[in-house]
């Protein structure tokens, strides 16, 4: 009989090895339940969600004055808040992701060896996945959702400053998946927030399949320095938006607004705002933004545009702020934007506004970024409208999964070989 979690607090390498023994043991029943059930157990774990919204909300309430009193900044302190309506987003996500279709078992490609076996290629889930998160209590809910819709176990460590709503967001997602049959130790929580844990897990090779960091600079680059496990990158949100000569003015500001200030602490806010210095509306989109409550640091050009633009540092255009301020710097012409966006992105979203139809495309062929987009807001960088459900991250290397992760993001693949005989000479 194993050990209850709580006992082995003291020993968090102890304690890691145990919750992901059980874990993969769950995620072995779990991968082999059917569509149907894994949907009735998220839509019961939705339903769970909703009747615990009144735990779960003073639970958030107690975080909240935590976080205040400890000086977290008011983009922290907006990811942490919850109430009644982003409660029910969170319970509608997960419904969401019961609807989706169900990757495990999809056949990628199929194929005859020259020996004429049949070959396929199969999906199939990653199998235990550790997911080591800040500030988002929301990230308990969607991690646990893709990963049983994906058939994963989930180990999750949320941050300190959630702590209480993440155990109370986990108690209801847990009670919802049990009573329609999943595992309780399909979804796991870590019961310490002791730094500890989050290097067991990243040293747990051979338990742990793989690695999601989602929180800030000095978490993700922990991960990627001590993992010893593979490790799927969400870096920083540095995300341009190039208004091009060509752009529609009233469009141009618009979504230049919008990608800034309509949520400034999510990752797919607009850091920087490139304007074409043949663009005849600069200034209204400069006014726009400081009368919406922007700080805009900006160079020489953009400074004489409107006086109220302070000057940037180097450093600026390598910042994402995750706050009302803008880096805004003028250039001339599309290279000149595509030089700054590859020098200074982080690979994340980058957008342009422009009604030339082959600029667009050229923007779309040569920005090397997870997300590309034309004529809209980076806000719009989410996996949820992205039609893929909830989210685990956006991921923003080159390997195995990019952008919005999701349920495919969530899975491998294995070769099934079907022969009649064949013996290889």
């Amino acid at each position: 009989m194993s050990t209850q979690p709580e006992a082995l607090a003291h020993d968090p390498a102890q304690l890691v090895e145990q919750l992901a023994r059980e874990g993969r043991a769950a995620q072995g029943q779990l991968a082999r339940m059917e569509t149907a059930a894994k949907a009735r157990a998220l839509r019961a774990a939705a339903a769970a969600l909703r009747d615990a919204a009144p735990a779960i909300l003073s639970a958030n309430q107690q975080d909240h004055a935590a976080a205040q009193a400890n000086g977290t900044s008011g983009a922290m302190l907006d990811r942490l808040r919850l109430d009644e309506a982003r409660l029910e987003g969170i319970a509608a996500a997960v419904e969401a992701v019961a609807g989706l279709p169900d990757p495990v078992g999809e056949v990628i490609h199929r194929s005859e060896a020259t020996a004429g076996m049949a070959l396929s290629r199969v999906r199939i889930p990653i199998g235990l996945i550790g997911i080591i998160y800040e500030s988002r209590p929301n990230v308990t809910a969607d991690a646990a959702a893709l990963c049983v819709m994906s058939g994963n176990a989930a180990l999750l460590r949320g941050g300190s400053e959630a702590v209480n709503t993440n155990r109370a967001i986990h108690r209801a997602l847990v009670a919802g998946l049990e009573a329609e049959g999943v595992p309780a130790a399909a979804v796991q929580l870590l019961p310490t927030q002791d730094r500890a844990a989050v290097g067991a897990m990243l040293r747990a090779a051979g338990l742990v399949d793989m690695i999601i960091p989602r929180g800030g600079k000095g978490l993700v680059a922990r991960v990627q320095a001590e993992a010893r496990v593979p490790v799927l990158a969400h870096l920083d949100g540095i995300n341009h938006t190039y208004i091009h000569q060509a752009a529609d003015p009233e469009m141009a500001r618009a979504l230049a607004l919008n990608g800034k200030m309509r949520r400034t602490g999510v990752c797919g806010a607009t850091e920087t705002l490139l304007i074409d210095a043949a663009f005849p509306d600069a200034g209204g989109v400069l006014a726009g933004l400081i009368d919406g409550g922007c700080t805009l640091r900006g160079d020489a050009r953009a400074q004489a545009i409107d006086p109220r633009v302070v000057p940037a540092s180097a450093n600026d255009w390598d910042t994402e702020y995750l706050d009302s301020v803008l880096s805004v710097a003028i250039v001339d012409g599309l290279e000149q934007a595509l030089a700054h966006i590859a020098r200074h992105s982080s690979g994340h979203t980058d957008a342009i506004v422009t009604a030339d139809e082959a600029v667009a495309e050229e923007f779309l062929a040569r920005v090397d970024s997870a997300i590309v987009m034309v004529n809209a807001s980076t806000q719009f960088a989410d996996g949820g409208e992205f039609g893929l459900g909830a989210e685990i991250g956006i991921a923003t290397g080159r390997l195995h999964a990019r952008g919005p992760v999701a349920l495919e993001g969530l899975t491998t693949y294995k070769w099934q070989v079907r022969g009649t005989g064949q013996a290889r000479a």
